[in-house]
């Protein structure tokens, strides 16, 4: 049974619910965006770890990262702590969370607020630029462009 698909709508859900529970009526939210998962895959685990897959949630508020373990009885003991997980060969802080109905998951945040984005089609545009950056089937990203995408310098100071 692939789970990956109940797994993004178990994400995908829980969001929609968030945006019309906790986040009704905070200034924040872009009214031109809503929930979305994007471009979930398998993603390559360490030897111990449950199956997981990545890709990018968009809602009104954020544009994250998230890793999301296949299983919804993952072990919840990482929430709020940090680890740095490599997806397409870059590392990135991931912060545990837990949500019920969901089970655990982690999170990288790649935008917030998202007043920058138009529209939905923009937004998913820019979370399908980010995942081709990322799988390994890409074509090669100069460090330039991949510092330049995900907010980071690729150059090094010189004494």
């Amino acid at each position: 049974m692939n789970l990956l698909p109940i797994r993004v709508q178990a994400l995908e859900a829980l969001f929609r619910h968030v945006e019309r529970t906790r986040m009704a009526g905070v200034p924040v939210l872009n009214r031109a965006l809503q929930v979305e998962a994007v471009g979930f895959e398998a993603a390559a685990v360490e030897p111990a770890e449950a199956p997981a897959a990545v890709g990018v949630l968009l809602t009104p508020w954020f544009m994250n990262l998230v890793w999301l373990p296949l299983s919804p009885d993952a072990d919840a003991g990482r929430v709020g702590r940090t680890k740095t997980r490599e997806v397409g060969g870059t590392g990135f802080e991931f912060i545990g969370g837990y949500e019920p109905g969901l089970g655990a998951y982690e999170a990288c945040s790649l935008a917030s607020p998202m007043f920058e984005f138009p529209d939905q089609a923009q937004a998913r545009a820019t979370a399908h630029a980010v995942l081709a950056q990322l799988r390994p089937a890409a074509l090669p990203v100069s460090n330039a462009r991949r510092g330049f995408l995900f907010g980071r310098s690729t150059v090094e100071a010189r004494p």
